[in-house]
């Protein structure tokens, strides 16, 4: 399946992740393509929603106001980029990890 030119869909998260939370570019370039970093006004929480292959990806900051352990890490001061595919949390990234969720197998996402 043809990805976001030469690179792979663990770099692409985690270069999604590097462009919107450490550069804070408000546009990020992902395999020659441009995607624009939203906020949800609500929660002041950046959002980017992106293509790899056939797949639509949205990668979400992570809510630190929140009772997961990824909340508890971000109020700690990590940068987390939580990413979901077909409305199903696949992956985030923390400081540069990328963590897959079962659901990455499931949905068929590429390794």
């Amino acid at each position: 399946m043809c990805g976001q030119g030469d690179m792979t869909l663990e770099e692409t998260l985690i270069s999604a992740w590097q462009q919107t939370l450490i550069d804070g570019k408000k546009v990020v370039e992902l395999g020659g393509k441009s995607s624009t970093v939203k906020l949800f006004r609500a929660k002041n929480l950046r959002n980017v929603e992106f293509n790899y292959g056939n797949f639509h990806l949205i990668g979400i900051e992570q809510n630190p106001h929140t009772t997961s352990q990824w909340a508890l890490l971000a109020r700690q001061g990590n940068r987390i980029l939580q990413f979901r595919c077909e409305n199903r949390y696949v992956a985030n990234v923390c400081e540069g990890k990328l963590k897959r969720y079962p659901a990455w197998k499931s949905l068929g996402l590429p390794d």
